[in-house]
């Protein structure tokens, strides 16, 4: 089966220290959290326009102790936000094994230099909650 890679018009953010990509990360989640009195969230084309929040992905970074691993997957944050709104590739999903009632789906993009990007979208059966998990570049 052929993989299919989006392709997005947003440029990873420049900076090479934290602090630098941070501050422009942070502030176009501020915006989109700007948009809602509750939990932040983007709609996803992929999954007919139904919600993924984003809280987990702030979580799961402060959890994080490398600084430059964080950066280095900070950097990814407008492109991953697009590829969750407008892509409809099928991406490769599987259970977690740990949780039997949890799918991770693992989305591809590039971002317009071609660089590699995934973008992992966690989906909890139960209550069909989508939350995005992780967003880190391929390793050359």
């Amino acid at each position: 089966m052929q993989v299919q890679i989006y392709k997005t018009k947003s440029r990873r953010l420049q900076g090479t220290h934290w602090r630098q990509v941070v501050e422009k990360a942070f502030g176009q989640y501020k915006k989109i959290k700007s948009k809602t009195k509750r939990r932040p969230y983007v709609r996803s084309a992929y999954f007919n326009k139904e919600k993924v929040f984003l809280e987990l992905f702030w979580n799961h970074l402060r959890e994080k102790v490398n600084n430059r691993d964080r950066t280095r997957r900070l950097k990814y944050f407008p492109c991953a936000i697009e590829l969750i709104e407008n892509n409809r590739y099928k991406p490769t999903s599987k259970e977690n094994p740990n949780r039997r009632n949890e799918i991770f789906h693992r989305f591809i993009g590039s971002t317009p230099n071609d660089e590699v990007f995934f973008v992992q979208i966690k989906e909890e059966q139960k209550n069909g909650q989508k939350w995005l998990v992780s967003i880190f570049p391929l390793d050359k």
